[in-house]
């Protein structure tokens, strides 16, 4: 396949090859994710060989109706062209530095600019998540918090104070996240907690979201699978047109597939890509608490990889790993890469490859950036695989021991 392709042009063949189809059986697939008219197969067949070959970009008609088939999120297929600039730097944004803005805060100097500052400040940290080793951040995030809770003690008007405890809300989020990341269960729930009460207290939708959102993930990550499944429901009820939305309902498909509920799964992988594919394209893709459009294939990736659907869990893998890679190989979200890097050592066990399916496994869990939980939980699908096929082989009762070490509570 030509390098020389467009993302998508590379991506419609790939994921075409995955299901199996040719192109004429493609093209007829179409048909079941729209209820407009559409040409003659065979003139279908034709445009969608054009696709593939990258000789033109499908129109805004066709583009959600072939990622509708192909079973992703449009966005994600035909990234906008010209995407929002992300990550303003706050000095160039604001005119203030950090040093400036905590010296007004002390010194009771809260105006609109001050608050401005401190909103660009917690945009930041939340951006960071997924980079930046989670002992800094997690400081960083502390001494911002408490400073916002310091604040509630200053003359403000009713919507500063509104706007202060909705950015002490999103701070906790993270703080809580960073927590459970690190292996601490018991301070990450009392700070989820807390953010809960600040997003009940502001009546915001994205603060509880994902404050239900967290409870679906521990509850995920410890097995309990129905625990995940109400925590995802209950959150889809108080989170409103937030794209917390989206992350709710992809846990629930991924309790789903642990469960063995495949149709369960589809249904609910699909509900999400609908859900998702009706929002506007993030202003910040960065941000963790933002649901982008990419991260969609990174939801499906985890459920068929459960469901021993290797072809699809291949290919969505692959593409995980490419749009989380940006230039000169950085990583932009390097615990998703390593989750891809689980699934492609999966996938290689159940081939009988087991010198690429260790290779996989040991580049997961050696990377700086990782979420403790998260990666203990994919890595034991590898673990099982390993187990049942090869226990005995030194480098894999080596890898096994590794696992073993990442498992144990920080």
């Amino acid at each position: 396949m030509s390098e020389d392709l467009p993302s998508w042009a590379r991506r419609i063949r790939s994921m075409r090859e995955a299901r199996g189809w040719s192109q004429t059986a493609a093209a007829n697939e179409m048909r079941k994710h729209t209820e407009d008219h559409l040409p003659a197969t065979e003139h279908l067949a034709r445009r969608w060989k054009d696709w593939e070959l990258g000789k033109s970009r499908p129109s805004g008609f066709y583009a959600p109706i072939i990622a509708a088939t192909l079973g992703t999120v449009t966005s994600a297929l035909f990234p906008p062209e010209g995407k929002p600039e992300t990550g303003l730097e706050l000095l160039s944004a604001t005119g203030m530095d950090t040093l400036e803005i905590v010296s007004r805060l002390h010194a009771s100097d809260i105006n609109d600019a001050t608050l401005e500052a401190v909103r660009i400040t917690v945009d930041k940290l939340c951006s960071e998540y997924a980079r930046q080793p989670p002992l800094e951040l997690i400081t960083e995030g502390r001494q911002w918090l408490r400073r916002l809770v310091e604040m509630q003690e200053q003359r403000l008007t009713f919507r500063q104070r509104r706007e202060s405890l909705e950015m002490a809300g999103w701070l906790a989020l993270l703080v809580g996240c960073l927590e459970y990341d690190l292996g601490d269960r018991r301070a990450a729930e009392a700070t989820r907690q807390s953010a809960l009460s600040l997003g009940k207290e502001v009546e915001s939708g994205g603060i509880m979201g994902w404050a239900h959102e967290m409870q679906a993930w521990f509850s995920l990550t410890s097995g309990d699978y129905r625990g995940a499944i109400a925590a995802g429901q209950a959150g889809e009820a108080a989170s409103g047109n937030h794209s917390v939305s989206v992350q709710l309902i992809a846990q629930q498909a991924k309790a789903y597939a642990r469960m063995g509920m495949r149709d369960e799964m589809l249904r609910t992988l699909e509900r999400g890509r609908v859900t998702l594919d009706q929002m506007p394209y993030p202003t910040n893709v960065e941000n963790h608490f933002v649901v982008d459009p990419s991260k969609y294939d990174f939801y499906a990736m985890d459920c068929y990889r459960q469901t021993g659907e290797d072809k699809l869990a291949r290919e969505l893998s692959d593409e995980v790993i490419r749009v989380s890679t940006g230039f000169n190989n950085h990583e932009r979200w390097p615990m998703r890469i390593a989750e891809a890097q689980v699934t492609l050592g999966v996938i290689a066990a159940r081939q009988g490859d087991v010198e690429e399916a260790l290779e996989r496994g040991r580049r997961a869990i050696t990377g700086d950036r990782k979420s403790l939980p998260s990666l203990a939980m994919v890595s034991q699908d590898l673990a099982t695989v390993l187990r049942d096929r090869y226990a005995g082989m030194p480098e894999v009762d080596e890898y096994l021991a590794q696992l073993r070490d990442l498992q144990r509570p920080a």
